[in-house]
């Protein structure tokens, strides 16, 4: 379902298509009559007549310089040419690649996998290259991009594909002989998001819990930074002994972005992907923003914002690096955008943030041997873009019967506010496990300091339960997969796909390597990759029915709570699908940088089917980010997953 904005005063929509099937693109204007006023634009943080970075240029802004668009001429934006990869594969398929343009050329990765250049003035196809004629075996995911590396000369596209990284010619679409074997690098992990390049690195995270930086000309190896720290590490005492060996999670998904000037790469981290937590201690470095040394991987600095994570409130999207004015002075500084709604704005060389911290109180974990934190950091500015609690007056009233049918199940529920930890009882997690924000980011403009996100305002109910602990493939299904895709294997569709005749979908080679590695919003299981018997038994079982018995290994694993598990992680949503909660369901926000206040917040997205019934303006939930213009227009295409 499309979703577009609503459009208060002074606020201009034009809904067009865009450069990839399925998707359309909302413009917005940033602000009224930001045409009379001179925009000077620091080249750190434009994208100029290229667009040749993920987000657009190395500072991740996504602004870009061009004004040849403006308020004035929008409304005759008209389509100049579709282009359909022909990748559908079922209602959860989605394009989430954002295109670079590099002197004519658009580049961008299908969801199948394939490299495709196009000519960017006529949608011609150029040239693709398709990773599964090596890889017969690979599967969708979620791949958010390509990265561009050129010495003047020589020209390269990088981006992965299943558990390597691919060195492609810009020009030709051939690989690169010469990086790694015959234009491949075996990294192990899926990586959603496109590496940066620095010089002659090109940075990755991915599934694993490291970052690592290879030569872009041969694919060796130069440096790895553990996110689960190794003894004689930073941070080794904040998670059990040798919890790296078995731990998982504080891995980057999201993305990275760069001060080039500085040599300092900024990586945001997730949780320890799991509910209960790692051990009793804060797990540096889930859940923080790390700054490391782009040549040598060496750690400058982080900032943790969340303390043992037991909400899956990881950090979504690389930071946007910004410049504040502050006491007469300019500071180079980054905000970060997070699930919970808060944009955390520090000084990029120090760490600190600009704007004070508080210390609040968190409510303890009534999961025998889980340890939470005892308080927790938030900002004092800019206030939270989301609310952080649902109560009985907060609730739907949609209709008589959504309202009654969702104060029922709420009554059944806990909900306590931010800091309330999940439970057997079932706990409400408001913002959702998906935001808050989510990995479009946000769009800077530097003319008027204003940060723009869109927002997403969808409860969730997480409820845990005691491991089975039987010894047979059906038992271990429930307490590995149960708790997302259900006992009965119908999944959430489109978010959770139905696991009912995956046989028919996928090769039992191909169930296990996804098992192993995860993929899109599955976390990896690493402890059934390494235990052949085990991963066998669960395959048949999802493959045909058949229970056959297992004795799973008891790993020196750091987490004793961990005998429970997830019985239920959903959106709380009415019986007819929609939100538990009041809206607004989604809002797009610009916030100045400077002074940590809102300029302006409007409702963003709607579902066509209760506009025609009158109901407007309730905003939706909203992936993909926003593009901010020198031309006085914001334009964002944002879907519903």
């Amino acid at each position: 379902m499309i979703r577009s904005s609503s459009t208060p005063p002074h606020v201009l929509s034009v809904a067009v298509s865009a450069l990839l099937h399925v998707h359309l693109a909302i413009f917005v204007t940033a602000c009224s009559g930001s045409e009379g006023r001179p925009r000077s634009t620091p080249t750190e943080y434009a994208a100029g007549d290229d667009w040749p970075y993920y987000h657009g240029n190395p500072a991740g802004t996504h602004y870009s310089a061009l004004r040849d668009i403006n308020i004035h001429n929008v409304q005759q934006l008209k389509i100049a040419w579709v282009y359909d990869t022909q990748d559908t594969l079922g209602p959860a398929s989605t394009i989430e690649s954002n295109p670079l343009i590099i002197r004519g050329r658009l580049f961008f990765i299908s969801p199948l996998g394939r490299l495709i250049c196009l000519d960017a003035a006529t949608g011609r196809e150029r040239w693709t290259f398709n990773p599964r004629v090596r890889q017969p075996g690979g599967s969708e995911h979620w791949r958010r991009g390509v990265s561009y590396w050129t010495d003047g000369r020589d020209e390269t596209i990088f981006f992965t594909f299943d558990h390597d990284l691919y060195a492609v010619d810009a020009n030709t679409g051939h690989p690169i002989k010469n990086f790694g074997s015959h234009g491949r690098v075996y990294v192990g992990t899926r990586v959603s998001s496109p590496g940066v390049v620095y010089q002659n690195l090109i940075i990755i995270g991915g599934g694993q819990s490291n970052i690592r930086a290879f030569d872009v000309r041969t694919g060796e190896l130069r440096w790895i930074f553990h996110t689960i720290p190794r003894p004689g590490e930073f941070g080794y005492d904040t998670w059990p002994k040798d919890a790296w060996k078995s731990a998982i999670g504080a891995n980057n998904w999201a993305g990275m972005s760069l001060d080039e000037a500085r040599g300092i790469v900024f990586v945001p981290l997730a949780f320890p992907q799991d509910f209960v937590g790692v051990g009793d201690g804060d797990n540096l470095f889930a859940n923080c923003l790390l700054a490391l040394d782009a040549r040598t991987g060496r750690r400058l600095w982080h900032f943790q914002t969340i303390r043992h994570d037991v909400w899956d409130w990881d950090l979504p999207a690389p930071p946007t690096l910004v410049r504040v004015k502050r006491n007469g002075k300019t500071i180079d500084a980054l905000a970060q955008t997070s699930k919970i709604g808060f944009v955390y704005v520090l000084d990029r060389v120090t760490g600190q943030s600009l704007f004070p911290l508080t210390e609040q109180k968190a409510l303890p974990s009534d999961i025998p041997g889980v340890r939470t934190a005892m308080t927790q950091t938030e900002p004092t500015l800019p206030l939270p873009f989301v609310r952080r609690r649902i109560t009985a007056e907060t609730l739907t009233k949609r209709t008589p019967e959504a309202a009654q049918a969702v104060a029922r199940q709420f009554a059944t529920l806990r909900s306590r506010g931010l800091w309330d930890p999940p439970s057997e009882q079932g706990t409400v997690i408001f913002p959702g496990t998906s935001g808050g924000a989510e990995w479009g980011g946000g769009a800077f403009d530097p003319a008027s300091s204003v940060l723009y996100v869109n927002a997403i305002e969808m409860p969730f109910i997480v409820k845990l339960r005691q491991k089975s602990g039987g010894g047979s493939a059906s038992t271990l299904y429930l307490d590995s997969c149960a708790g997302c895709h259900g006992e009965k294997r119908e999944g959430s569709p489109p978010d959770v796909p139905p696991l009912v005749r995956i046989g028919e979908r996928l090769t039992p080679a191909q169930l296990a390597a996804k098992i192993s590695a995860g993929g899109a919003g599955m976390p990896a299981f690493p402890m059934l990759a390494a235990d052949p018997a085990a991963m066998s038994a669960l395959v048949t079982f999802l493959e045909n029915g058949t229970d056959l018995s297992v004795k799973l290994p008891t790993p020196d694993s750091p987490k004793k709570q961990a005998q429970y598990v997830i019985a239920e992680l959903s959106k709380f949503a009415d019986p007819d699908g929609y939100p538990a909660v009041s809206p607004p369901w989604g809002t797009l926000n610009a916030i100045n940088i400077d002074t940590g206040q809102y300029e302006w917040r409007i409702p963003f997205g709607e579902y066509p089917e209760l506009a025609a019934q009158g109901f407007n303006n309730t905003g939706s939930e909203s992936y993909g980010g926003p593009i901010v213009t020198a031309g006085g227009l914001l334009f964002i295409g944002a879907t519903s997953h």
